[in-house]
């Protein structure tokens, strides 16, 4: 209820319309080297998130060393949502048992599943099959067409570790893209305007 010489937002009470307001008088108040200050903070933080991940692909080897679980085919070993620690160190010999994040040709997604056959060739080569502990058939319907095993060329990383249920925040981003950008709005408003105390 809005009374005597308060101003009232329709449909938010007022307190939407006053945030928004706070936010435009926080920019105005700000002089340019404040401004300024501010933006090199905001590009310091994302800088540094890069760093972190790049570091992170070198001492793991591998391209993604983290990964959200998509889909429900690994539970009950991983559920959707699961956020997946990864190495793909080349060293390492692929074997039965192990669960691989793999990418097929044509699919933008990586897969993560066990690996349930490996053929090793004198050469040194090693070919291997795949199948999801959920599933009820390998996934030689789920490589390309006339392809009936991976190779480590196909591999992004093993399974390493993981952080059951992290990884939700991604797939409702996801899912949800104008959410999604509403946090990043918030999230970057939040640290240009955050001021040194």
């Amino acid at each position: 209820v809005c009374g005597g010489r308060r101003s009232c937002w329709p449909g938010s009470g007022g307190t939407r319309g006053r945030a928004a307001m706070d936010l435009f008088g926080d920019l105005r108040r700000m002089n340019k080297r404040q401004l300024y200050y501010q933006v090199l903070n905001f590009a310091m933080i994302v800088s540094s998130a890069l760093m972190i991940w790049k570091g992170l692909i070198v001492v793991t080897g591998s391209e993604s060393p983290i990964v959200v679980v998509l889909s429900g085919s690994m539970e009950p070993a991983f559920h959707r949502g699961d956020l997946l620690f990864l190495t793909n160190f080349h060293d390492d010999p692929i074997r039965a048992g192990e669960i691989v994040v793999f990418k097929v040709e044509g699919r933008d997604i990586p897969i993560v599943h066990r690996v349930i056959k490996v053929h090793e060739k004198g050469n040194g080569n090693i070919k291997f099959l795949t199948k999801g502990d959920n599933n009820e058939v390998d996934d030689r319907g789920l490589y390309k067409e006339g392809q009936n095993w991976l190779e480590k060329k196909d591999v992004v990383g093993r399974a390493r570790g993981f952080l059951p249920y992290v990884g939700m925040v991604t797939i409702i981003m996801n899912d949800y893209p104008k959410f999604k950008y509403a946090l990043l709005a918030v999230m970057g408003a939040y640290v240009l305007l955050k001021r040194e105390s």
